[in-house]
């Protein structure tokens, strides 16, 4: 069954306000800046420092994560989405079918850089969900 996590957005302050929460929850705090992902080179470099993806985990579960992808696009309704971290081909398929029927694809299943499945869609309701699947890797056998 896939993981339901909120993804909060920023323009900006996403260090900032995962910062607050971390405090907040006595988590542990992981950042990466554009500047350390292959997406700087299509990034204006006054975005550099901004935070691409961040995670705030607490005994290994992860309570949330936020980024500052979003830019100036961001609006009422559209500062929080939702990630569901899936746990199979055929999951994140299906799920990315159901919520995508009558709503918006904004990026289509594909191999995202960091090695998962990835997708984003708009259901027809306007809630916001990620779709990510990594899949595990077995050690080779002898």
């Amino acid at each position: 069954m896939a993981l339901l996590n909120p993804y909060l957005n920023f323009n900006g302050q996403c260090r900032e306000a995962l910062t607050f929460y971390q405090e907040c929850f006595d988590g542990e705090l992981a950042l990466q800046k554009i500047s350390e992902s292959p997406m700087a080179a299509t990034m204006p470099s006054e975005k550099s420092a901004h935070i691409l993806h961040g995670t705030l985990t607490r005994n290994g579960t992860v309570l949330l994560m936020g980024s500052d992808m979003i830019g100036n696009h961001l609006q009422p309704g559209n500062s929080i989405g939702l990630c569901l971290n899936c746990t199979s081909d055929k999951e994140i398929n299906t799920l990315f079918n159901r919520l995508s029927a009558g709503g918006q694809v904004k990026a289509a299943l594909h191999q995202s850089f960091w090695g998962a499945t990835y997708a984003e869609v708009t259901d027809k309701f306007g809630i916001s969900w990620m779709l990510n699947y990594t899949k595990e890797t077995s050690p080779p056998t002898s």
